[in-house]
């Protein structure tokens, strides 16, 4: 699985932190971890919220990466940006219990945590539980075991909601102000990481154009 790390502006100091917690518990388990930024809060390019919700859309939908972990102060505006997007599923995690919940029942392909709500003494061991309750087993497998068939089936049910409630991306993409999405592609090494992993030409093609 590769997974993708973004954070916004408010709290890219804590980048390094988040990135070194996820690699510990996400790569002994074969996933590879993709640090998309903010990688320090004097970055040149500054990521609001709403461009995380345009940033990890364009990730998931390229097949550039399969999970996108981010969030921001109280984890609220990116997990409202990220569910603004089609393709994209995102929960609101604040602890592991959360964390598994989400995987087992939801079964979405990402999280949005609060970085600055909460975040005191053992704020990084909260982190590595949630983490580690992530990749603790197959997702989608349903909780508690018994709603398994149920769970399944209305996440079928959502997932067909979604394809009439949301346009294409690449629809919605060229009608945003094109300022806002190049900002949100202008991370130090997004080009990098995007063009070497995206797997859909289309998508590819426009971040072509707009750079």
């Amino acid at each position: 699985m590769k997974i993708a790390l973004i954070n916004e502006n408010s709290q890219a100091a804590k980048n390094v932190i988040i990135e070194e917690t996820l690699k510990k518990v996400a790569e002994p388990k074969g996933h590879e971890v993709i640090n998309y930024g903010m990688y320090s809060a004097e970055d040149s390019a500054q990521l609001t919220y709403v461009q995380i919700g345009i940033l990890a859309a364009t990730l998931l939908n390229s097949g550039a990466a399969d999970l996108v972990i981010t969030g921001c102060g109280t984890g609220e505006g990116a997990m409202l940006a990220c569910n603004a997007f089609p393709g994209v599923l995102c929960g609101h995690v604040e602890d592991p219990t959360d964390a598994y919940q989400f995987t087992q029942v939801n079964n979405g392909n990402a999280i949005a945590l609060p970085f600055a709500k909460g975040w005191g003494w053992g704020a990084e061991l909260n982190l590595q539980y949630i983490f580690e309750k992530l990749f603790v087993e197959e997702w989608g497998g349903g909780y508690p075991k018994e709603r398994a068939v149920p769970e399944q089936r209305n996440k079928k049910i959502l997932d067909e909601v979604k394809k009439v409630t949301h346009r294409d991306l690449l629809d919605i993409l060229p009608e945003l102000d094109q300022d806002l999405v190049k900002g949100a592609f202008a991370g130090e090494k997004f080009q990098e990481h995007f063009f070497a992993n995206a797997k859909c030409d289309k998508i590819k093609d426009y971040v072509k154009s707009i750079l």
